[in-house]
């Protein structure tokens, strides 16, 4: 459910958000939680006016629920917003902390232990810094399922919660002050879902809660949490918060965010040879009825459209069973089993004539793909590692498309590309690098109409990216030499 690449246009810096524009932004991506929004966000706003407390967390907060609600998606949709990338969390699994010696793996052996010198701290201040953004300073700090942990990761966690302050092996200290701090936990759930949906007695049927079901629900999370955890760890959390399970209108409006980001994902991998997807009511009415439940939320629903949906699309694209601009209509089928896609319209794009590529990459795997993809659209390829490599080319023949990493053993891919395209204008040239262009190269890239692939791309992509070159030849570039 994150947005996909590009797709965050309503981004800008914190502090130009209102705090009703910043909750109606995330209630757009976290579904029927809008309460547990409205807990979160003045800690932002506090911060963001710079009356936060010093010498504390900006916030911590207590996630609860039964599983599926959106307890840890609301993080990523803050990551989403402030950051402009879902991933930009500091995730702490707390699964893998069950054993009371794992623990010590957050914060490093001390000096004199064995394997001080192998053992990176999973939580220093490198760590929190780079999640954080030009756009926002704060850090998000998510620790999963914290019931899960060995006792030994709250009573760590107490001077974090309480001054801001992790102690690490080795003497150094973490500053959390400029973090908001999530745990997140099913202590409860269970006994929420008995009061939603009883076993015993003539009540069977399941409860849509209202708001004085909402509230007992909290309570009932609230006394899970207290049992669990000492008061101390307690006292240290701004606000429990407990997630209500979703209604039938939440589920509906996040399938059609799945749907929607799926939509989005195709424009943006296919870019020219992208379609249109139209879910048919009695399809989005099967994976409704699959991949939700009063148990599970909407936890199994991406699964369901993954299988159901997703893989069958593309394996019509895969097999070219899709023209570009088409409509793929989703249905059920007759027999009410499974999904049907059916592709009409659309208009194939014009075919890329093969030429001869050389394609310079000093990784071994990258080079077998490009020949292989490369190959497989009737293309003449040219492989080498080296700018070296390249020259050794040039002497025999002269290619039509040159495909370059930016950063070779022996030069730069970028000047490689130029200093050839100046002596032969008729060549085209893409670039791909595992990491962005400097000013400079991104400059010259423009000037000489060199496309830039970002590493990993797919094969459409690369393809798109011949098609747009072929279809420009080297007249403009002609003129800029």
């Amino acid at each position: 459910m994150s947005e996909p690449e590009g797709a965050a246009t309503d981004r800008k810096p914190m502090q130009n958000f209102r705090t009703d524009e910043l909750i109606g932004l995330l209630s757009s991506r976290v579904v029927g939680q809008a309460h547990a929004l409205e807990h979160i966000v003045p800690s932002i706003q506090l911060h963001r006016s710079g009356l936060a407390p010093e010498g504390r967390p900006v916030g911590v907060f207590l996630l609860l629920g039964p599983t599926g609600t959106g307890k840890t998606r609301t993080v990523e949709a803050l990551a989403e917003v402030l950051h402009g990338d879902a991933r930009n969390v500091v995730k702490i699994d707390c699964g893998e902390f069950q054993s009371e010696h794992e623990v010590a793996k957050l914060i490093g052996a001390p000096p004199g232990y064995v394997g001080h010198a192998q053992t990176e701290p999973r939580l220093n201040q490198l760590v929190l810094d780079e999640m954080t953004s030009d756009e926002c300073d704060l850090t998000l700090v998510l620790f999963d399922e914290i019931e899960k942990a060995a006792p030994s990761l709250a009573q760590l966690l107490l001077g974090v919660l309480d001054k801001a302050t992790l102690r690490l092996g080795d003497g150094a200290e973490v500053n959390f002050e400029k973090s908001l701090i999530f745990l997140t936990s099913n202590l409860g759930a269970r006994d929420m879902l008995s009061e939603l949906q009883p076993t015993l007695g003539f009540d069977t049927e399941p409860r849509r809660p209202g708001a004085d079901l909402s509230a007992h629900l909290e309570r009932v999370g609230l006394r899970a949490v207290q049992r669990h955890f000492s008061p101390e760890f307690v006292n240290r959390i701004d606000a429990v918060i407990t997630y209500r399970p979703l209604g039938n209108e939440s589920l509906v409006a996040i399938l059609e965010q799945h749907v929607v980001e799926l939509q989005r994902h195709v424009q943006n991998r296919l870019g020219s040879r992208s379609f249109d997807i139209e879910v048919a009511p009695a399809a989005r009415f099967f994976m409704l009825e699959k991949g939700t439940s009063m148990e599970y939320g909407a936890r199994e629903l991406k699964r369901i459209i993954h299988v159901h949906l997703t893989q069958p699309l593309a394996a019509m694209v895969a097999n070219g069973e899709v023209t570009p601009g088409a409509q793929v209509t989703v249905d059920l089928h007759e027999d009410g089993d499974h999904l049907t896609l059916l592709a009409a319209g659309g208009t194939p794009l014009p075919t890329t004539p093969p030429s001869t590529v050389l394609a310079i990459d000093d990784n071994e795997a990258v080079l077998g793909w490009l020949n292989r993809v490369l190959g497989d659209e009737g293309h003449r390829v040219l492989l080498g590692s080296t700018v070296e490599d390249a020259r050794r080319h040039l002497e025999k023949e002269v290619p039509d498309i040159l495909v370059f990493d930016q950063i070779l053993p022996d030069g730069d891919g970028v000047e490689l590309a130029v200093n050839i395209l100046k002596e032969h204008p008729d060549t085209r040239a893409v670039v791909m690098s595992g990491t962005g262009l400097d000013e400079e190269d991104v400059l010259l890239c423009q000037r000489y109409d060199i496309p830039f692939l970002k590493k990993p791309f797919v094969a459409e992509e690369l393809l798109s990216a011949l098609e747009a070159i072929s279809l420009s030849g080297g007249s403009s570039r002609s003129a800029a030499g």
